[in-house]
């Protein structure tokens, strides 16, 4: 048995990467009528049709999204689905050869109706959530900001704000913080600073009380 402490071995350590304000696309992402946001990542596999992808948000790889609308700073793990394929359970055979039916010769032009029937069936994700490794977002669905959702966890209904939520189907167990808390990170919205104002303030990230005390309003809540 023969212990491996790097394989393959490298000569020299690689350097540092620095993301940039132009989006960091791997080369196999394939990406078709989306945006994509300042600082933000998407890896190997990625695939991304008809969505926007916020600023600093990023992708682990494989992961799809169709007909979505992702926030900033968001987390994406590995072989997430998001707004996976849907099919017309109403019709008498649900295969996609009836709505995509040039592919198989069946006609001159595809089902329009049953694509922007998908289209209107969106998923909206807040900011800054992260989704665990193979979550599946259903058609339809909206996730809070600050929510987490758990790895595995297929989730078909809507997850609020600083909620977690695990399993299949997905069950919110708990919040992040109290709802005093929560009211005032929302209130904050520190996902919208500048460039400048996250770099002046980004130890202050940190730690929940000591960012409160700085940012949030001085209103009840």
């Amino acid at each position: 048995m023969k212990y491996f402490d790097n394989y393959p071995p490298v000569a020299e350590p690689k350097p540092a990467h620095v993301l940039t304000k132009e989006p960091n696309i791997h080369p196999t992402c394939k990406i078709k009528d989306s945006t994509v946001g300042d600082y933000a990542a998407l890896a190997e596999s990625t695939v991304m049709v008809e969505s926007s992808f916020g600023d600093y948000s990023y992708t682990a790889g494989n992961v799809h999204i169709m007909y979505a609308e992702i926030g900033k700073y968001c987390s994406i793990a590995i072989n997430v689905r998001i707004n996976p394929s849907n099919h017309p359970q109403w019709r008498v055979t649900q295969h996609h050869m009836t709505y995509r039916r040039i592919d198989y010769g069946l006609d001159t032009v595809d089902d329009t109706e049953f694509f922007d029937w998908r289209r209107a069936d969106k998923c909206t994700i807040g900011h800054d959530v992260w989704i665990g490794h193979a979550a599946t977002i259903m058609p339809g669905v909206n996730i809070g900001t600050g929510a987490i959702i758990g790895s595995g966890a297929v989730v078909t209904k809507d997850v609020g704000p600083y909620e977690i939520a695990v399993g299949v189907p997905a069950k919110v167990i708990k919040k992040r913080f109290d709802d005093e808390t929560i009211a005032k990170l929302l209130d904050s919205e520190w996902w919208n600073w500048d460039r400048e104002t996250l770099e002046a303030n980004f130890k202050d990230l940190f730690d929940v009380p000591t960012f409160l005390n700085k940012f949030s309003s001085e209103k009840s809540i």
